[in-house]
């Protein structure tokens, strides 16, 4: 499929390491190999690796000592013959590596475009190839298990039951209005496909639900922590990231604007946001924090409350606890070590004591996790066409119910199957695969 030869360093080509990599893929890759690697084999073996050194063509020099392991099409990531340079480290040499690579033929590989070769080459669908980068990307260990989930091809394995599904749908309704006269295959009803659409509706749903649960492993959960003036809501903020993140002082109203940071708990990962108290002021700026305090509460997934536990509740705590009734939060009370609160969450912050408040947070969201062992869609491309699919089954299950003809229900029940062929990549369009792989870093 494609003429050209592409190198680039597949290790970090911003800093030095022990190690590096420098990866070659193409039809020519072989041929732009030989003229810059020196060994004692006279010809490649795949799944092979040899030892020798890289020269300089021009004049022989010896650049590095070098192990090249061989990968021969099709049995390669990117599905063409493949050859990857484990050089030293160096900023200099591996970057003096990948020229030599470069005037020999080779071209610059553009941003993800190994991976993009491997997908157009049939070697892995879309939603694997979307994995490489997660795996890449993650930063939790719940995101890594979901990201090896879908490397593994667990998307297209939980897909392919509703195409299926679709398919004789969509095949069954075509024969009978192209071939009617062909009774032995049957003509099938509105009858027939009303619990087909219901059944493939429920599956959808469930699929969506786990999606949505997987979403809060991959993304976190945006976090605010509320209450009034000098309750400890800074001190909770550090003592959750283990590090003087937010300014703590006696008096009240020091924090005047947001102050964020993330931590990695057991079941998910938290974007904390420390606000400024909330109450009534007529301070100028003070109540600018105030303010977007508001805001960042009205957009925050999980809301953290915290009261003063040494003290008994007053009106400013009580309009906070109204404020946030409905959302869905977790109510604290600080200065644990002052005064016990049984049946209460309760930490000391300014001591770091925060342990019933993590514990609770993992309980909360400990039903995400089993997600993590499921096949299940993991990214917002996918959840959406995924709820495109569900609306044109949605919309054609309305229409049958209206006694609507069914070969005017076949173009929905077509939508809905283009949906999850395109989660694979199956109806990709270019600028679609463009705006994905550029996300990559270079040598993927």
């Amino acid at each position: 499929m494609f003429e050209d030869t592409i190198a680039a360093i597949s290790t970090s080509a911003l800093s030095a390491g022990a190690i590096s990599i420098v990866r070659l893929s193409g039809k020519d890759c072989f041929d732009v190999l030989n003229r810059v690697f020196r060994c004692r084999a006279e010809k490649y073996e795949g799944y092979r690796i040899y030892y020798g050194h890289i020269v300089d063509p021009l004049n022989e020099e010896v650049v590095d000592e070098v192990l090249v392991s061989i990968f021969r099409a099709p049995h390669s990531f990117t599905g063409e013959n493949m050859a990857e340079i484990n050089c030293h480290g160096g900023l200099y040499i591996t970057r003096r590596i990948l020229t030599l690579l470069l005037s020999c033929g080779a071209r610059q590989a553009l941003n993800g475009e190994f991976t993009k070769r491997a997908f157009l080459n049939g070697r892995i669908d879309l939603t694997q190839a979307e994995a490489v980068n997660d795996l890449i990307t993650a930063d939790s260990h719940g995101s890594a298990r979901l990201a090896v989930n879908s490397l593994s091809g667990s998307v297209s394995r939980l897909l392919k039951p509703l195409i299926s599904d679709l398919e004789q749908v969509i095949a069954h309704i075509e024969v009978n209005i192209d071939y009617p006269e062909y009774d032995d295959n049957g003509i099938i009803t509105a009858s027939e496909i009303a619990p087909l659409m219901d059944d493939w509706l429920s599956r959808c749903d469930r699929i969506l639900q786990a999606a949505e649960s997987t979403m809060i492993i991959r993304e976190g959960i945006r976090t605010v922590i509320v209450g009034k003036p000098n309750v400890g809501k800074s001190s909770l903020l550090n003592a959750l990231l283990a590090q003087d993140k937010a300014i703590v002082s006696e008096y009240a109203g020091t924090t005047r604007d947001l102050v964020e940071g993330d931590i990695h708990l057991g079941n998910v990962t938290l974007h904390l946001i420390d606000t400024a108290g909330i109450h009534k002021s007529d301070d100028y700026v003070e109540s600018i924090g105030i303010q977007k305090s508001l805001q960042a509460l009205q957009q925050a997934q999980l809301v953290i409350v915290i009261l003063d536990g040494s003290a008994p509740l007053d009106q400013q705590d009580q309009e906070i606890l109204a404020r946030t009734e409905s959302r869905n939060r977790i109510v604290v009370y600080n200065k644990a070590d002052i005064e016990r609160h049984d049946g209460q969450i309760c930490v000391s912050a300014l001591n770091g004591d925060v342990e019933q408040l993590v514990e609770r947070i993992n309980e909360m969201f400990a039903s995400s996790q089993l997600a993590l062992d499921q096949p299940v869609l993991s990214n917002e491309r996918q959840i959406s066409l995924m709820r495109q699919a569900r609306e044109y089954i949605s919309q054609a299950q309305l229409q049958l119910s209206d006694g609507i003809p069914l070969d005017l229900l076949n173009e929905d029940i077509q939508a809905a199957y283009r949906c999850l062929k395109e989660i694979l990549g199956q109806y990709s369009r270019e600028d679609l695969l463009d705006g994905i792989f550029s996300r990559f870093c270079v040598g993927k």
